[in-house]
């Protein structure tokens, strides 16, 4: 069955940097893009960055555009998110997702002083 792995989050002062590492296993992983959703206290879950089968094409959020960078290493079944000026607004829990349905149980990103 389909298993997403989130890891790296944690507590971070603001304009610092975070990298995200999910790992998934029960798929044939280079075959699908990925994705980074994030889901803050009372807010709706939303897409952070999504990122091609070969890691040709990547998108993000306008949120993050310039600060955060997704990647992948499809021969370690790993995708990434590197958080690099971190605001407080970034604070959410923070999930891997593969095809819109299949979701990792996601990892706290607190951005606080």
């Amino acid at each position: 069955q389909v298993q997403l792995v989130e890891s790296g989050g944690g507590l971070v002062q603001p304009g610092g940097s975070l990298r995200l590492s999910c790992v998934g296993s029960g798929f044939t992983f280079a075959d699908y893009p990925m994705s980074w959703y994030r889901q803050a206290p009372g807010k709706e879950r939303e897409l952070v960055a999504v990122i091609s089968a070969r890691a040709d094409n990547s998108n993000y959020v306008d949120s993050v555009k310039g600060r955060f960078a997704i990647s992948r290493d499809n021969g370690r079944n790993t995708v990434y998110l590197q958080m690099n000026s971190l605001k407080s607004e970034d604070t959410a829990v923070y999930f891997c997702n593969l095809l819109s349905n299949y979701w990792g149980q996601g990892t706290q990103v607190t951005v606080s002083s």
